[in-house]
């Protein structure tokens, strides 16, 4: 069983803390106090309240911390070589509609690179964490990438743009081609948990674009522990500044690039 470092300690108790009245409302989802906040794009009460909750059980473990919030935004911190970046909920979509497909995030940062992350999806209690040069788990279980390595036999996962976002017909062109080569398709509404379950095998692969860091940090991080390949569409290294990617083990990022490449040719 692995043992949790003092971060993973510090990550873990501020996010099952924050998940408790996030579960309540769950549970009453038709009654919460809802704004609009874009097309597409809601922020609810519970939102505001995970993350400041968040935001206060960190700084007591690490106050001088920055952080950078969905909600928020930026808080420096007195260490400038270290930043918090948080997503209170990623699915708040599912979450409104009480589909229990939604996740706290939160990822540390040192001097620009990852160095720990965490999914925490509250319905299913399942944790998933990771920390760089130490590997990724589910709770107290190891995780791998999938080890299929023929997109015939491979379930991806990506994000379908609705409302408001960009490029639905550059989208519409890269499904039409891949789903004839793959074994399905899946879109969940939450990249985080997208991600980790690429960490865990659950799914084989991830494409997707127009994502935001906070989204994808703590994933990012758990894909790459898992022993996975994350790139950007483009095929480099900069998915955190880009907002798109393609994460898989290395032989199927590989040729969903290739797939990517081909569908905008």
């Amino acid at each position: 069983m692995p043992i949790w470092s003092a971060t993973v300690n510090v990550m873990v108790s501020a996010a099952r803390k924050a998940a408790r009245g996030l579960v309540r409302d769950f549970g009453e989802v038709e009654n919460l106090q809802v704004s609009r906040k874009g097309p597409g794009d809601f922020v609810t009460a519970a939102d505001l309240r995970v993350e400041r909750t968040l935001q206060e059980e960190l700084e007591r473990a690490r106050p001088a911390y920055g952080f950078l919030m969905e909600e928020a935004g930026v808080v420096e911190g007195t260490d400038k070589t270290h930043r918090w970046i948080i997503d209170p909920i990623d699915g708040t979509t599912n979450f409104m509609h009480g589909f229990p497909e939604f996740a706290i995030s939160i990822a540390l940062e040192r001097e620009g690179a990852l160095i720990a992350g965490l999914i925490y999806n509250p319905i299913r209690d399942e944790i998933f964490w990771a920390e760089h040069g130490k590997g990724a788990y589910l709770n107290d279980r190891r995780l791998r990438v999938s080890s299929r390595d023929n997109l015939s036999d491979a379930l991806l996962v990506t994000g379908i743009p609705h409302e408001g976002r960009p490029d639905q017909d550059g989208f519409l062109k890269e499904l039409s081609l891949i789903m004839r080569q793959v074994a399905g398709v899946r879109r969940t509404g939450s990249a985080a948990l997208d991600l980790a379950y690429v960490a865990a095998g659950r799914f084989d692969g991830m494409w997707e674009r127009n994502l935001n860091i906070w989204d994808i940090a703590a994933g990012v991080l758990l894909v790459r522990e898992a022993r996975g390949t994350v790139s950007d569409i483009d095929g480099g290294r900069r998915s955190l500044e880009t907002g798109s990617l393609i994460a898989a083990n290395e032989s199927l990022q590989a040729q969903l690039a290739k797939a990517i490449k081909k569908a905008n040719a």
